[in-house]
């Protein structure tokens, strides 16, 4: 990262998420067959539970919240407890709608019963800051808090601000990614009205076909740190922040700017803070929506960056869905998994790529490659643009 004296490893990461829960099922999850009905994909028989002192303290927290502490506990069990001092351990999380769910359920119980029965846990449980609270209280952080709100490009931004916290040398470890479970009735009426959701029920990301996305859910939680701080206390990392950018189209309130040209400047930002040139790049693990606008800019853009075909494209939505604020975690754990089984997951659901479309998408079944700079890219509603740049580590 551009100006760093500090490396960042990854030293955990925890996933849940429709395809599965823990990252070595949700690995599984990527291999196989994606979305074919629905308007939405959610986690099948969620339990809570376990991730609580108690079911009364789970029934207080939203399912956003939820999902980010039982994420959270996979990581830390993988990760162990950095050597960083309390206050310079941060969380910077992020969530696309926070509790939404919660919302709703509220909004019907006053109107049914009156405002006296409104919960007053509710806002604790609406608010987005929520999951990444519950987070530094749970395991005691006392850095700096924060929760990025940035529509899709939510936890891809907060990736790359938690990793800069630690390049930069203002903190020494930082719990980062981001959560969402938006598939209520609101979430579902408002996305499905606004025409962005598949009218098939199918997730075919750059595919001729593609009518929209299928919501999804789930977290992923990344544990970071300085390198040798890592080194030193003997934790096994298993990748490393190599780059990060975000910028704004500036264009339009949902569609992307013509071209691409947002992620153009976003994409070649994070090459020059990770010191890397488009050869460098092993894989673009794609936002890839299976929206006309979005899958067309997107596959513009890495031909203006890259050349016509010169790196493999993946896009894991065919699978997991749109998770919105959380997508960019499940996509940048989708990429650590990638490196550690040396294998490109396929784009599910598509067969043949869009007219025009000269990127080389993975398609039908997973390509072996050589692990190697990966990019991430997320591009959210409001014109955000998020790219990340994960590496090997070595």
């Amino acid at each position: 990262m551009e100006g760093r004296a500090r490396r960042v490893a990854i030293t955990g990461y925890g996933v849940v998420a429709p395809c599965g829960i823990g990252k070595q099922a949700f690995w599984n999850g990527l291999l196989g067959p994606g979305i074919t009905s629905g308007r939405s994909v959610e986690v099948a028989d969620w339990d809570p539970t376990p991730y609580f002192a108690n079911p009364k303290e789970a029934r207080r927290a939203d399912r956003f919240e939820q999902f980010a502490l039982a994420a959270a506990s996979e990581a830390f069990e993988q990760s162990g407890r950095p050597s960083a001092d309390p206050g310079r351990f941060g969380v910077i999380f992020a969530t696309g709608v926070g509790g939404l769910r919660s919302t709703e359920e509220q909004i019907g119980v006053l109107l049914q019963k009156g405002e006296r029965r409104v919960s007053p846990f509710l806002v604790p449980m609406m608010m987005p800051n929520a999951a990444g609270a519950a987070i530094s209280m749970r395991y005691g952080l006392q850095g700096p808090n924060e929760t990025i709100c940035t529509a899709c490009a939510a936890s891809t931004h907060a990736i790359g601000a938690a990793a800069r916290l630690i390049a930069w040398g203002i903190v020494d470890a930082c719990v980062t990614g981001g959560s969402e479970s938006a598939g209520c009735d609101i979430g579902l009426a408002a996305f499905g009205n606004m025409t962005a959701l598949s009218t098939s029920g199918n997730s075919r990301p750059f595919s001729p076909e593609r009518d929209g996305f299928v919501l999804g859910e789930g977290a992923a939680v990344f544990v970071l740190e300085e390198w040798d701080a890592a080194v030193a206390r003997g934790a096994t990392i298993v990748g490393e922040v190599l780059g990060a950018a975000s910028n704004a189209d500036a264009h339009h309130i949902t569609a992307p700017a013509p071209g691409g040209t947002g992620a153009i400047a976003c994409m070649r930002t994070a090459m020059d803070t990770a010191h890397l040139s488009p050869s460098d790049i092993g894989q673009i693990n794609a936002h890839g929506t299976s929206t006309p606008l979005n899958d067309a800019a997107e596959a513009a853009a890495i031909t203006s960056v890259f050349g016509a075909g010169a790196v493999p494209v993946t896009s894991t939505k065919g699978v997991t869905g749109h998770a919105l604020g959380a997508a960019g975690a499940l996509e940048a754990a989708a990429v650590l998994l990638s490196m550690e089984h040396r294998l490109i997951p396929p784009t599910a659901g598509t067969t043949v790529l869009d007219e025009g479309m000269d990127i080389d998408v993975v398609l039908g079944s997973p390509r072996p490659w050589e692990p190697a700079p990966t990019m991430s890219n997320s591009l959210g509603f409001g014109g955000h643009n998020g790219t990340i740049i994960l590496g090997p580590a070595s």
